[in-house]
């Protein structure tokens, strides 16, 4: 591989290399490289801030190395702090495998399925007797955990850490002996985690796995991480619509980073990019554009990126009604009787809840032909149309069960 290759694996929209120089060495070596890509299914959904450490994987598969994607269907058992103050709860085994399903599923739209080998830990983990345990537990200190940020934080402010806890990193550990992984990919909050996983390798006579740390990816607040739990989150499966909309919605100070960690633009516009916003020479809004439609055209096809272009200058900048409208068939026993329209949103599956609803009528995010709604009791007839947030459109229409 020549050096530009190599620069741009390691340097591009990487946080840290454990190590750089070993690594390197790897790459060189014409050997398929085992990659070890692990995740808890907590959640079932997938958004940006994992994509940046898909997006490595795939480059690395695209050159001839293998993924090995362990489903933690112990560790999502235990639960994981992961840089929070509080212990992730405990998940059962049908929801870990519910969540799993659907995370595969958004995975394999970044990564290869045909070069990637998905295995679960219970095939080592479901054999594991209490013997093998106290030796695993025996190989670290309790002292060497309380150096995990996490765990000292919370040590030290009298917040309680569960025995389980502590057995979560030797777990993972073990994920990487296990599988015998040449490198390992986590965010910069896992770094512990992996360091424990390439200790474990050395002390059980394998060679020690690389550790790949990935930058965390700032919501669309900003401010902290991407997350589902924050609602500051673009997920892979958001609507065209939605999701170009969203990152139209970023603060500017984030879009240089976008465009590093989510696109494959050239290093050389990379760093145009950085200059034209630091120097005020380009328009925020015509970069965003182009960010917005690169991403939503790395999950959609093209046209429907160029559709949500559309729609978000016509709809968005210009305040024009949509081309196409989704239908809300309702059952009028009279056409010209009025429903409430919160009955009418949660019945009818546009809203999931009425306590959704009536959050959204206090944000003053619901209109009922262009007029802003902040009743609750407020009511809705044929032909009205309902606009919720800035992209989402319905017009009231008669079912065929309404009677005349």
């Amino acid at each position: 591989m020549d050096k530009s290759e190599i620069d741009f694996i390691t340097k591009r929209g990487v946080s840290k290399i454990i190590y750089e120089g070993e690594f390197v060495r790897l790459l060189n070596s014409g050997s398929p490289l085992r990659l070890k890509m692990g995740f808890d299914p907590s959640r079932p959904d997938i958004h940006l801030g994992h994509v940046v450490g898909l997006r490595k994987l795939r480059q690395l598969q695209n050159i001839g190395h293998q993924v090995i994607l362990i489903v933690g269907d112990w560790t999502a058992q235990i639960g994981d702090p992961s840089g929070q103050s509080v212990m992730r709860p405990m998940l059962t085994r049908e929801e870990v495998v519910e969540n799993a399903g659907t995370y595969m599923e958004q995975f394999f739209r970044i990564v290869d399925k045909e070069r990637t080998k998905v295995v679960w830990q219970s095939e080592w983990f479901g054999e594991f007797d209490l013997a093998k345990v106290i030796e695993l537990t025996s190989r670290f200190t309790v002292a060497q955990f309380l150096a995990r940020e996490d765990f000292s934080n919370r040590y030290n402010s009298g917040k309680p850490i569960a025995i389980t806890e502590l057995l979560y990193p030797l777990l993972q550990a073990y994920d990487s002996v296990a599988i015998e992984a040449d490198v390992e990919f986590g965010g910069t909050d896992q770094e512990f985690n992996l360091l424990v996983g390439r200790d474990l390798q050395s002390m059980m006579g394998q060679r020690q796995q690389q550790c790949f740390l990935m930058p965390l990816l700032v919501g669309l607040d900003g401010n902290q991480k991407m997350s589902k739990s924050l609602n500051n989150y673009i997920g892979v499966d958001d609507k065209p619509n939605d999701m170009y909309g969203k990152v139209m919605s970023l603060p500017d100070n984030l879009i240089y980073d976008y465009f590093n960690l989510l696109t494959d633009v050239s290093d050389e516009e990379l760093h145009q990019i950085h200059e034209d916003l630091g120097s005020n020479t380009s328009n925020p809004m015509d970069l965003k554009k182009r960010l917005a439609y690169d991403i939503t055209s790395q999950f959609w096809e093209t046209t429907k990126a160029r559709d949500a272009e559309k729609y978000f200058e016509q709809v968005i900048q210009q305040g024009s009604l949509p081309d196409t409208i989704q239908d809300i068939e309702v059952i009028f026993s009279a056409v010209d009787t009025p429903l409430n329209l919160i009955e009418v949103l949660v019945s009818t599956g546009f809203l999931n809840s009425k306590s959704e609803a009536k959050r959204l009528f206090t944000q003053g995010a619901i209109e009922i032909d262009g007029i802003k709604i902040t009743d609750h009791r407020a009511t809705i007839k044929i032909g009205d149309i309902v606009k919720v947030g800035s992209r989402r459109w319905g017009r009231i229409v008669a079912s065929e069960d309404s009677k005349a």
